[in-house]
């Protein structure tokens, strides 16, 4: 099951994963959160990494302190 998570407002967004090549040929993991699931999604927030949520309420993935 993928891992949502509702904001303050009570919309709800998914986890997502996908891995791009930057510009330099290196390859880099980028997570999103939808509102719709996609191919992607995740199980669980990766390890080092907790939601926080922005001013306008869009869930946001930060590296832990």
């Amino acid at each position: 099951m993928a891992y949502t998570y509702t904001n303050s407002k009570g919309a709800t967004y998914i986890l997502h994963s996908r891995e791009t090549t930057l510009t330099n040929g290196r390859k880099q993991t980028i997570y999103f959160f939808a509102k719709t699931e996609k191919d992607g999604a995740l199980d669980s927030v990766p390890e080092g990494y907790e939601v926080s949520e922005t001013k306008n309420g869009l869930p946001v993935l930060k590296r832990k302190k």
